[in-house]
């Protein structure tokens, strides 16, 4: 009977969240879930939202006025297959807006490890979950910033995973 009652429970708490239910496509490609999404009590991600990305903060939608990187300029050939590679640029190329994979309870990280005259290096991490704590067995896609030194320009972005950090 307890165990009923808490299923019950459960049910009718997550009953009431909106979730995104998009991933990318074979490929890497994903559609931008629409409608807003509530990532705490006080803070929404809204689609289109004037305000711009900070670097390190992830949000599932691209900031409003990036421009992708076309494909022939990303170089996705070291991620895992189904990892997404979808690149944007902002802030007149200083910033690249970058589609990641995180899950559970972990947090997806990147940090422009080298910036060279011809290309720059982005790795792309997760935190890792504290030993003991309960984890959902989700995949979420969300788009993370990274500062570049310089603008991206003709600049190729080498997009490469390493472990949890």
């Amino acid at each position: 009977m307890v165990g009923t009652g808490a299923f019950l429970l459960m049910a009718t708490a997550c009953a009431g969240q909106d979730m995104p239910t998009s991933q990318p496509a074979a490929g890497g490609d994903s559609a931008a879930p629409t409608g807003s999404v509530s990532t705490s009590p006080s803070e929404s991600v809204l689609p289109g939202s004037p305000t711009a990305n900070p670097p390190g903060k992830p949000r599932l939608t691209v900031p409003e006025g990036s421009t992708p990187v076309p494909p022939a300029k990303i170089d996705a050939s070291a991620l895992p297959s189904g990892y997404p590679h979808e690149v944007w640029t902002a802030n007149g190329g200083t910033i690249l807006n970058i589609r990641a994979q995180e899950g559970g309870c972990g947090h997806a990280l990147g940090e422009a490890t080298e910036q060279a005259g011809d290309h720059v290096v982005v790795n792309l991490s997760e935190t890792k979950a504290q030993t003991g704590q309960m984890c959902t067995m989700d995949i979420r896609y969300p788009v993370i910033s990274v500062a570049l030194a310089a603008p991206l320009d003709q600049r190729t972005v080498v997009l490469k995973t390493t472990p949890p950090k």
